[in-house]
């Protein structure tokens, strides 16, 4: 817990690389030392991004075994350890503890729908086997499942150290009513694009946002702004990527951003696993004018 302190700021949930239906181990310890090189401050290995549910449980721990030897201590790695099944979750989390990742985010479990009750007891049941920093990761527009407050605060008072939450939800109230709860060292991260400066002038204290698979300086030097009370920096960084970060969405996620990645010539394909799919031509042309627009790109080569 003492390195707690570090876990802030814009920590991108990183994509994994395929290549042939395979996951490209060398071109993922590649985007970790982008991510590095452009002054992130974090990484989290196996989020959403990373199209987790079509990994096995061997490659997403191999995920973060990578992750730990590129990094060498230089930035702290949030493992994403959550699945839809206690046993899953717990050999994921079993893992990440023992390659030592600085924390851990576990989601909602997806598809079963279960009562808070039964959300409660399987977050004490995980935490209780393990004594690294955990977060919750609430994305019900995905699990179809909300953590009530009620819910946290009594995890909070169970769990010493349950510390946070990536917050996915087009809800900046619940942000301020957590805060309240809680108090202001629980830690929200951004988890909606849109919501990244906002959220974190009223407390946020970073982001976790696919968009830092692209432009992670950025969105690392919006967040300084904000701890700087550079608000107006702030409100411009954030304006900058307006249409990149809605560019996210103009698909599944992260159909458009390995696209995007792969124009930039920042990985070397987009290729994803099923039912998952890579970006149609329509969509091609139409997120090649959007970097054009942004001026990463111009007549199609990259600037």
């Amino acid at each position: 817990m003492s390195d707690l302190d570090r876990i802030k700021g814009s920590i991108p949930p990183i994509v994994t690389p395929i290549r042939d239906g395979a996951v490209d181990y060398d071109a993922y310890a590649g985007l970790v030392e982008f991510q590095v090189a452009k002054g992130s401050h974090g990484i989290l290995v196996n989020g959403t991004t990373a199209e987790p549910s079509t990994l096995t449980i061997d490659e997403r721990n191999r995920l973060v075994d990578v992750a730990v030897a590129t990094v060498k201590g230089r930035i702290p790695i949030v493992a994403a350890t959550g699945s839809q099944s206690l046993a899953e979750t717990e050999q994921l989390t079993a893992h990440a503890v023992k390659a030592d990742v600085d924390a851990l985010l576990i989601v909602t479990p997806y598809y079963i729908k279960p009562p808070q009750r039964g959300l409660l007891e399987y977050y004490l049941r995980l935490a209780a086997q393990h004594e690294t920093p955990w977060m919750i990761y609430h994305i019900p527009g995905r699990t179809v499942v909300n953590v009530e407050l009620d819910t946290l605060k009594e995890i909070q008072d169970r769990s010493a150290h349950f510390v946070g939450m990536k917050h996915a939800v087009n809800d900046l109230g619940f942000v301020t009513e957590c805060l309240s709860a809680l108090g202001d060292d629980f830690k929200i991260f951004v988890g909606l694009e849109e919501l990244s400066f906002p959220e974190m002038t009223i407390g946020a204290c970073g982001l976790m946002n696919a968009v830092g698979n692209l432009r992670p300086d950025i969105l690392a030097r919006m967040c300084q702004a904000v701890w700087d009370s550079d608000l107006k920096t702030g409100r411009d960084l954030h304006q900058r990527l307006l249409e990149i970060n809605q560019a996210v969405f103009y698909d599944t996620n992260p159909i458009p951003i390995k696209y995007m990645m792969k124009k930039l010539g920042i990985m070397p394909g987009n290729e994803h696993r099923l039912p998952m799919a890579a970006a149609t031509p329509a969509l091609e042309e139409r997120l090649d004018g959007v970097l054009e627009r942004a001026g990463l790109i111009k007549n199609g080569s990259v600037v």
